[in-house]
């Protein structure tokens, strides 16, 4: 594989025998444990690493180097939550190396979560005290390009539904106007025909006008507001969903050195 978290992470796992705290008692147990949990790591068998390190944690428990273990197998099974806060528990060490690489590793976890902008502080982190890594600076610019890449479709999806929004407006407001416009024009000419007509039969014209009027323009007006509506919620759900099958992609990115 390519350089990367695998390798960062047993870069720290080996050299956790150097690093132990002075537990005469129980330091070989540990020892053993802590190589069983490496081995099992590197085999990919996450679950039974996990294991093992949670054994060796009962052990000597608060111990750095074993929490940056016990992250990345918790990042390798998806547990990301967890494995941010075991990688913060790390950051306590007082090895400059490993506190860089526990950012590093903080970095590619809120990655895949999608959390861009906490990866792009963790890398910088990480860089700021190994400023030479080469794999952090590549993944900073990743995730600083994934976050820009990201907040486009949200911008014109905002846009876009403005626009839709001052569209219906003015379509509403134009079907109002040209309601009011018939309704005054319909008065007019009642208003001619009952000059031209005998008094009875305006009196009758007038009674039938007190009557309450059909609402058939305005109800369909209120439809096709309606389907305007389902039609932007419609779209509005389509561009997430295409939002959603990017991010995944991109979650997945499998390139080098992740």
């Amino acid at each position: 594989m390519n350089r990367g978290i695998i390798n960062k992470l047993i870069c720290g796992l080996l050299v956790i025998g150097l690093m132990l705290p002075a537990v005469p008692v129980s330091a070989q147990d540990y020892i053993d444990l802590v190589r069983k949990g490496n081995k099992a790591f590197k085999q990919k068998e996450y679950d039974q690493a996990l294991d093992f390190y949670r054994n060796a944690e009962t052990e000597i428990p608060a111990s750095a180097e074993l929490d940056y273990n016990i992250g990345g197998a918790l990042h390798h099974k998806q547990s990301y939550e967890e494995a941010i806060e075991t990688y913060e528990r790390a950051l306590g060490t007082t090895d400059p190396n490993l506190e860089a690489q526990a950012h590093y590793n903080l970095g590619n976890t809120y990655f895949r979560m999608g959390d861009y902008q906490k990866a792009i502080e963790s890398y910088q982190n990480s860089l700021d005290i190994n400023p030479e890594d080469m794999d952090a600076k590549y993944n900073l610019e990743v995730a600083r390009r994934m976050l820009k890449e990201h907040s486009k479709p949200q911008q014109q999806q905002q846009q876009n539904k403005q626009q839709q929004q001052q569209q219906q407006e003015q379509q509403e407001q134009q079907e109002q106007k040209q309601q009011e416009q018939q309704e005054q024009d319909q008065q007019d000419q009642q208003q001619q025909q009952q000059q031209q007509r005998p008094e009875g039969e305006q009196d009758e014209e007038q009674q039938q006008q007190q009557q309450p009027q059909p609402q058939e323009q305005k109800e369909m007006s209120q439809e096709d507001a309606e389907r305007i509506l389902n039609a932007l919620r419609d779209d509005e759900r389509e561009m997430q969903e295409k939002i959603k099958r990017r991010m995944r992609i991109r979650g997945d990115y499998t390139g080098k050195d992740w």
